[in-house]
């Protein structure tokens, strides 16, 4: 969900003090077009992952951290058996409701701005060579452009989006559709990128794409170490 505009001044400031000490990459892409996998792969070569909705899902978990803030907001209906969100019930509400959408957002955001960055620093302390953020509405939050070093785009068509994203969960295909016309076009996505990663080939080209990409990075950092 995008971020609200008070907490994407936060962000910047919490994460501008550890820029320039590595590489800053923004990974992004609409639903089912493969950010996981890019990012995995990128992980392989070395790059540090912070999946910001990978956090999102952690701290929504049973015993997460925004659990008793969403209960006391929301009830218990919105629990599930387990004490996870019921995040079926729930992307019902916020579709059709923006103030739930908005009280939603002032619960979990800063969560995730705080488990980001501590991510973040971990990473630099382990060394690693560069770090990648997964946000999937990067586009929308309009907070990352100025803190990344790099944008990437992970592309594919729309039907393969749904199709991927049908098949992966309990999703139907209308309800896939509600959620990308949701997100940024693949347009505008596309108009922000720095490099596009094309996620409608074959593993063997993706993973080539990938390694071209881990080059390109490693060469931004080579120039700017050496002129500075």
């Amino acid at each position: 969900m995008a971020t609200t505009p008070s907490n994407t001044i936060a962000e910047q400031l919490d994460l501008n003090h550890l820029k320039g000490s590595t590489l800053f990459i923004g990974l992004t892409g609409g639903i089912g077009s493969g950010k996981t996998t890019v990012s995995d792969l990128l992980g392989k070569l070395g790059a540090g992952i912070v999946d910001t909705d990978l956090i999102a899902h952690q701290i929504t978990a049973a015993n997460g951290e925004a659990i008793p803030a969403i209960e006391r907001q929301f009830g218990q209906s919105f629990i599930d058996p387990m004490g996870a969100l019921d995040r079926t019930k729930m992307r019902a509400l916020v579709f059709t409701n923006p103030a739930a959408k908005k009280t939603l957002e002032t619960i979990t955001h800063p969560l995730i701005r705080q488990e980001t960055i501590k991510q973040a620093q971990a990473w630099m302390t382990k060394g690693a060579l560069y770090i990648v953020f997964v946000v999937p509405l990067l586009i929308e939050s309009g907070s990352w452009r100025d803190l990344l070093d790099l944008l990437v785009v992970v592309d594919c068509p729309e039907d393969a989006q749904i199709a991927r994203v049908v098949q992966r969960s309990n999703l139907s295909p209308e309800e896939v559709k509600r959620i990308i016309l949701s997100q940024a076009s693949r347009e505008e996505r596309l108009a922000y990128a720095d490099v596009v990663i094309e996620n409608q080939v074959e593993l063997s080209v993706l993973n080539t794409e990938v390694m071209q990409l881990h080059q390109k990075i490693l060469q931004i950092k080579k120039d700017r170490s050496s002129s500075s």
